[in-house]
């Protein structure tokens, strides 16, 4: 299948998680967040979920360092419902969004949404179909996407073998918490042997954090 390369990224507390019981998610440092700005200016589409544009309403574009490129990164939201507030910064002029909405998604909130400037891509019947849409991502000419996702849109990516590389800061801070987002959750795997398995590529200390880069092994 033709599809964009995915990095996911994620900063993370020591004990796994991306968020706490109350979904703060100042977790790195701001050497790291700057690691990701360049990452930001090299791809082509940056893509969350809509929990994450909920709860932080991201502005999703490169401009925590001085960037070359002429134009921001395509946002690209999973939203199986199309519940993206209309004032949601990922809406702003600032970069072309695309909403990626199910055939449940009513349409009167696909009308605003449109009106709002966004593109609308339906894949799937209730909810969003992520191989159908990376097809559709390639199509639009996006070959490589950072995924910024929460852990269950991160599960469902990884479930469908759809991320190439995964890249984490961890920083020194435990947060514990039954109710803290972890870096992937959803439904997880039954086994250990069916666990997506990866190769350490890179690692190292930066400011108060320590990253670790890793290929997807298939």
């Amino acid at each position: 299948m033709q599809r964009p390369y995915v990095i996911l990224n994620a900063g993370m507390t020591l004990d796994g998680k991306i968020a706490t019981r109350t979904r703060d998610t100042k977790i790195s440092g701001k050497e790291d967040l700057e690691r990701v700005h360049r990452i930001r200016e090299r791809v082509d589409a940056i893509m969350v979920g809509i929990g994450t544009v909920l709860d932080d309403d991201p502005r999703l574009t490169v401009h925590r360092i001085e960037s070359e490129r002429e134009r921001n990164p395509t946002r690209v939201v999973v939203d199986s419902r199309a519940r993206t507030p209309p004032g949601a910064r990922v809406l702003s002029e600032e970069a072309p969004t695309i909403i990626a909405v199910s055939r449940a998604a009513p349409e009167e909130r696909l009308r605003v949404l449109r009106e709002r400037g966004a593109s609308i891509v339906v894949c799937g019947e209730s909810r969003v179909d992520l191989p159908c849409l990376m097809r559709e991502l390639y199509e639009r000419g996006i070959r490589s996407l950072l995924l910024e996702g929460g852990g269950t849109l991160n599960f469902s990516m990884l479930r469908h073998g759809l991320v190439d590389e995964v890249s984490v800061a961890i920083a020194p801070v435990l947060v514990g918490g039954r109710e803290a987002v972890t870096l992937v959750d959803g439904e997880g795997f039954a086994t250990i042997e069916e666990g997506v398995h990866l190769r350490l590529k890179r690692y190292y200390p930066l400011g108060k954090d320590f990253i670790l880069e890793y290929e997807v092994v298939r």
